[in-house]
């Protein structure tokens, strides 16, 4: 298969479907990436299959929860090079889009893939989840946060949570682990008000790697406390 036809079969694979616009968006965006890449540090995946797969059918299976429609008001949280966010957006371009990330370097590769793309209501944010959970323009405003952000469970739901507004969703992806995660969060699921609301299991294509979609439901508001101050939700993990 050419490389392009790993992302078209890959999409088709899990489920949904893809069309010549997106791809050539994708492929455009998969360019930018590895061209950046070689002048900051974005992914250790450069090899085109594996951007296609690992990056952006991963990304987009955030879509068979179906709580991505148009509308929707959506933030990542600390997005890096763009993951789930600019992938989902890419798919579902009516989605709004919030891609906060604590490193300007990362916003302004961002700003120009989104730009090249031409794609709109994309906001940038350079800052810290928990500096921006606790400002009252960012707190509580999302219907959906998402993350594939590096950390445990419990400490991403810290990160995430306060974003969201009451009756929003957290979109997280996890391994295979999903099951031990979810069972060291309970605490934490509790303290901030949320339920588990939905679990899909992902196998990607052409790579021997299942994952699992899991969706967080705000239930109550965060408490004020929540997100404590930078560097204690994973040093401190709610439990």
């Amino acid at each position: 298969m050419e490389n392009i036809e790993y992302l078209e079969k890959g999409i088709e694979e899990i489920g949904l479907d893809s069309d010549e616009i997106s791809l050539a968006k994708f492929e455009r965006y998969k360019e930018l990436l590895v061209e950046w890449n070689e002048k900051m540090n974005l992914t250790a995946i450069t090899a085109d299959k594996e951007v296609y797969i690992k990056h952006f059918v991963d990304s987009i299976a955030c879509m068979l929860t179906e709580e991505f429609t148009e509308g929707k008001t959506v933030i990542d949280v600390g997005t890096g090079a763009g993951f789930p966010g600019l992938p989902l957006k890419i798919y579902e371009e009516g989605i709004k889009l919030t891609l906060l990330d604590s490193l300007k370097k990362r916003i302004g590769f961002l700003q120009t893939v989104c730009s090249e793309l031409e794609l709109e209501d994309v906001e940038f944010v350079h800052g810290r989840a928990e500096d921006f959970g606790k400002n009252p323009e960012y707190r509580e405003k999302y219907d959906i946060a998402v993350s594939r952000a590096v950390a445990s469970l419990n400490v991403l739901l810290e990160y995430c949570t306060p974003f969201l507004k009451v009756g929003g969703v957290f979109v997280c992806q996890k391994g295979p682990a999903a099951g031990d995660e979810l069972k060291e969060a309970s605490k934490a699921i509790e303290v901030l008000g949320l339920r588990l609301k939905n679990q899909v299991e992902v196998k990607l294509p052409f790579m021997d790697i299942t994952h699992y979609v899991l969706v967080f439901e705000k239930i109550s508001g965060t408490p004020s406390k929540y997100p404590r101050k930078a560097g204690m939700p994973s040093k401190k993990p709610i439990a």
